[in-house]
């Protein structure tokens, strides 16, 4: 079976039926026998079965020639041929990536079991004695067959969604772009990724994760077959295909597709595919996707840019808000090649001391007098310069840096706190955030105590920041996690509170010892009305529950009274101070330790 071609029971093909008992009919098989007579017979008897595809070859120079070309689903292959043998050419199938996996039956007459020895040893698929029975001959065709869909089935195609993968959906787009290349028609690439797709994956587990993503793959399938979509041979260029790229990326080839209004209701028709709602294990889920389009020929003419255009395309979608659509501009290459370059310079940052803590001071609401501290992580790139937290942190959380970057932070803040509680300031408390990644790994509690342990500063100093939206995950889970780090002594507090959630049940359920206002509502106190009615009914809700409240991006005057007003804990923003390097932070705490100027 052809790659390019669905699996039985694979794909969008509608049927579910057993590998075993597909149709192979439509299948390429090439014999290559330096007897013609042979080669009728052979024909012949497969024929009778059912088959339908052949190429015969009586010249063995032109094997390999016509492999490339035709890419056969199976080889009947002669050992004992002039010019070129059937070993030589075996030799040659095994050695090209592109045909390795091509199954190979050799028919031999030849009794000598080495010659049945080195055909094994060259990774034969089976064996055929001449003169050949029909019946043997196809039932080892199907056996051979049944075992290249099996393994074109692992290859090429998707274990969850069943659709074909990266691997198959980028050759059958190269074949899209030969054949909109040969009519000098066009065709649109789209990947379709879903928004915020991990919180399924956080809210209701991996399984339930699955399941969406089985049924988003049926409802885009729908759309390409709707649209022309055809798995007989030598279509492929032609119809629609669609794809899983991986994670909650799929991809979707649109040939003979070239203007904007026909692409924008394509994407139309996914983003109301998308706001249907999805129902998993009694829950009904909600999503919403990005879509990033890339065209061929305006924006490339070959396959593989074609893919990392629309990707980008696809990355300026979501940083557009999400559920929406972008098509490509070079002005995204550039952003994404900036993009690599930070990511690659990130790894180096660790290891070359590049990262540093800034600390922001935090006032008592009470007195004004400085309390404590934020810890927030800065990188001094030796070229770049100071990289702002917005421009590295996002690429960190993508991969596995931020548990690293997580992890030095809390070292390094613990250990600058008890070098100023040396220095006399005994009392000040120190705020660290703390990422999704790295709060779920395992045994969190422990890390950080080790921590503390290392540096000798008492758990008690320490304050845990985390999202809102990290917490609504399992809960059961959380709430175990959160008790283990309530039980080491550090202080847990709710940052960015007010967008996300904001659940009374959740903040009776967790161990959490303060709120800190986001400054989104702090900004708008106390000329917007609903932001300080937003941000006195927090108040009102933390002292009923005897929580801590800290506010923070306090940057007038009238904010600061506010504030003061209604009894805050703790402020801290740019009208106290900017985030400190350690020397003008400790300038700045020797000047107002005892008042506040």
């Amino acid at each position: 079976m052809n790659s390019g071609e669905e699996l039985p029971g694979v794909g969008t093909s509608g049927t579910d039926q057993d590998a075993g008992q597909g149709d192979f009919q439509n299948d390429i098989i090439m014999m290559v026998d330096s007897e013609p007579l042979t080669l009728g017979v052979l024909e012949a008897y497969l024929a009778q079965a059912g088959y339908r595809n052949f190429i015969t070859l009586d010249d063995s120079a032109r094997a390999l020639e016509l492999i490339k070309v035709e890419k056969p689903d199976c080889l009947l292959l002669d050992i004992h041929m002039p010019e070129v043998s059937g070993f030589d050419i075996l030799k040659a199938v095994r050695a090209d990536p592109e045909t390795r996996q091509l199954s190979v039956i050799v028919l031999t007459s030849d009794t000598d079991p080495t010659t049945k020895l080195k055909a094994l040893e060259m990774g034969v698929t089976d064996f055929l004695e001449k003169p050949v029975d029909s019946s043997e001959l196809v039932l080892r065709m199907r056996n051979a067959l049944i075992a290249k869909a099996y393994r074109d089935q692992l290859t090429y195609y998707d274990g969850l969604t069943r659709l074909p993968n990266r691997l198959l959906f980028q050759q059958r787009l190269e074949t899209g772009v030969t054949s909109a290349q040969r009519s000098g028609s066009g065709l649109a690439l789209m990947i379709v990724s879903v928004d915020r797709f991990q919180n399924v994956n956080d809210s209701l587990g991996p399984m339930a994760g699955d399941a969406v993503l089985i049924q988003i793959a049926q409802r885009l399938s729908g759309l390409a077959r709707d649209a022309g979509y055809d798995q007989r041979k030598g279509q492929e260029g032609t119809a629609r295909c669609l794809g899983r790229l991986g994670g909650d990326e799929f991809a979707i080839s649109l040939p003979g597709v070239t203007s904007e209004e026909e692409i924008t209701e394509i994407g139309e028709q996914i983003s109301r595919i998308m706001k249907q709602p999805f129902e998993v294990e009694g829950e009904e889920v909600v999503l919403t996707a990005s879509l990033g389009i890339a065209r061929f020929p305006e924006d490339s003419i070959e396959a593989s840019q074609l893919l990392k255009h629309a990707g980008a395309a696809k990355e300026a979608a979501k940083k557009e808000g999400r559920n929406t659509l972008q098509y490509y501009t070079s002005e995204f290459t550039e952003r994404a090649n900036e993009r690599r370059s930070i990511e690659a310079d990130l790894h180096k940052a660790l290891d070359g001391h590049q990262l540093r803590l800034h600390f922001q001071p935090q006032l008592n609401g009470h007195d004004g007098l400085v309390c404590g501290m934020e810890a927030l992580v800065r990188w001094h790139h030796p070229k770049r310069g100071l990289v702002q937290p917005e421009q590295f942190i996002p690429l960190a959380e993508e991969n596995d840096l931020i548990i690293a970057i997580d992890a030095w932070v809390i070292e390094e803040a613990c250990r600058q706190t008890h070098a100023w509680h040396l220095a006399g300031y005994d009392g000040l408390q120190v705020s660290v955030n703390v990422s999704a990644r790295q709060f779920k790994q395992a045994n969190l509690a422990g890390q950080i105590a080790a921590a503390c342990e290392r540096a000798d500063l008492p758990p008690s100093s320490l304050t845990v920041e985390l999202t809102e939206g990290l917490l609504m995950g399992n809960l059961d889970r959380t709430a175990r996690l959160l008790h283990d780090l309530k039980n080491i002594g550090v202080t847990i507090s709710v940052d960015d509170f007010g967008i996300g959630y904001s659940s009374l049940a959740y903040l009776k359920r967790f161990p959490i010892d303060e709120l800190k206002i986001d400054r989104s509502f702090v900004r708008g106190v106390p000329g917007n009305h609903e932001d300080s009615a937003i941000v006195r009914a927090i108040v009102a809700m933390a002292r009923s529950l005897e929580l801590e409240i800290v506010a923070e991006g306090v940057e007038t005057g009238e904010q600061l009274e506010f504030l003061k007003g209604l009894n805050c804990d703790r402020v801290q923003g740019l009208l106290m101070a900017a985030p400190l390097r350690d020397s003008e932070f400790f300038s700045f705490l020797a000047k107002n330790w005892n008042q506040l100027d």
